[in-house]
């Protein structure tokens, strides 16, 4: 594959604008984005990209999830277009950036080839995945899961929100539910850039993280019972604490996931008491479990661990305990030749590097099960993400940027 020219770069203000113009769209209260998927605002930022890309001189296609895909053409009619993109989609308190510096960076690099009148053999196909948050709708990755043949269709447009309403109502209503099968196209490659949303990068100065594999995931809901009773007039043998016990599991969860240092992870991030009151003893907690590592075997010895110490923990104290598995994915190693591409891009651009195990789930996970893929990162501030707090640099962005239009043009093959 020809390699493009170390001179090549992407043209940073428009990049960065484009980023603050659809920062305007679905706006926080404290300086970050709501624009939920299949909201009003979704749509608006859709149709903002839809307009850059037009002006590009891309065609858009539009598939039954929403997914869109902006062509611009190659020079050989029968090779496998290259994909590059992310999502528009924000959490409710959502930054500028998680996501959709992947989307307008890939949107970037198909301005800068048209500036340069650089023609590449494949097809490049800038993407916008719907429902990349999965917080209005669960789960996480649901359009690209569907396109990837994890989950069905139907089951898709069935998921509800918290007023009710489906998704596939909602796509509909919005005007976003195209006509194309999902999943119908073939990739020669995928390649998504994204903010890292941990410290490393930035903790260690470097400019590039080269994703080699993501963490696999496993969702475990525990219900734990006793009995509810009052908190002063229950003498303390008596009590059947689920608070106590909840307590214990999740000390033990932190023991589990020490134990598999320093890639493995394990926390509860969604608790339920009941009553919850200030002067009952809990009869019932729920709570999930948050298990990940790169390495399947740790995420099921977690997941085991977990199931009979706190087994044991609720018997020794009278509980009664309750597992669900609501969740997870296996853990994903990225194509070879799609890492090196990365990291050939970041050693010609000059930028410092280094190897990343992506620690939250991106579409890239499942895209790479039907085509090669790999990712790039940026650092962000602290590390902080999912959260309107969020911030980047513009010369973060752009080094990113840079290495994804060189990775991405070794791969579509510059045409001199």
């Amino acid at each position: 594959m020809a390699a493009p020219g170390e001179n090549l770069k992407i043209n940073g203000d428009r990049l960065w604008d484009s980023l603050m113009e659809m920062a305007k769209i679905g706006p926080g209260v404290a300086g970050g984005n709501n624009r939920q998927t299949v909201t009003d605002e979704d749509s608006e930022g859709r149709h903002l990209f839809q307009s850059w890309c037009a002006a590009a001189g891309m065609t858009m296609g539009l598939d039954q999830m929403g997914n869109m895909f902006a062509r611009r053409e190659g020079t050989d009619v029968d090779a496998l277009p290259v994909y590059v993109g992310s999502h528009l989609d924000t959490q409710p308190t959502g930054g500028k950036y998680d996501g959709v510096l992947g989307v307008l960076g890939g949107l970037e690099i198909v301005r800068t080839l048209n500036d340069l009148n650089i023609q590449t053999k494949h097809p490049i196909v800038v993407t916008n995945f719907t429902n990349e948050e999965g917080t209005r709708y669960a789960p996480a990755m649901l359009s690209s899961g569907v396109f990837a043949g994890i989950h069905t269709q139907d089951w898709a447009y069935d998921r509800q929100d918290a007023n009710g309403l489906k998704f596939g109502a909602e796509l509909e209503r919005i005007g976003w539910r195209g006509d194309e099968d999902v999943g119908a196209r073939k990739m020669h490659a995928f390649f998504e850039l994204h903010i890292e949303q941990g410290p490393i990068l930035e903790a260690e100065q470097k400019d590039i993280g080269v994703v080699t594999h993501g963490q696999g995931l496993s969702w475990t809901q525990v219900t734990i019972t006793g009995r509810d009773s009052h908190t002063g007039s229950t003498p303390m043998p008596m009590r059947k604490n689920t608070g106590l016990g909840m307590a214990r599991v999740l000390e033990l969860v932190d023991e589990i996931a020490w134990s598999h240092k320093p890639h493995a992870v394990g926390a509860a991030g969604h608790i339920d008491v009941y009553p919850n009151s200030r002067n009952v003893i809990p009869g019932k907690v729920v709570f999930t479990i948050d298990f990940r590592s790169p390495d399947l075997a740790i995420i099921r010895d977690m997941d085991a661990r977990l199931r009979a110490g706190a087994q044991k923990i609720c018997d020794d104290m009278g509980l009664e305990v309750v597992f669900e598995k609501v969740g997870g994915f296996d853990p994903v190693e990225f194509d070879a030749n799609c890492v090196t591409a990365v990291r050939n891009a970041a050693e010609r651009l000059g930028y410092s590097h280094r190897d990343l195990i992506s620690g939250a789930g991106h579409d890239a996970c499942w895209i790479n099960r039907v085509a090669p893929t790999a990712m790039v990162m940026c650092p962000c501030v602290d590390g902080l993400s999912h959260n309107e707090a969020e911030d980047i640099s513009k010369d973060w962005a752009v080094a990113g940027t840079d290495v994804l239009l060189h990775a991405v043009l070794e791969t579509a093959e510059i045409i001199r």
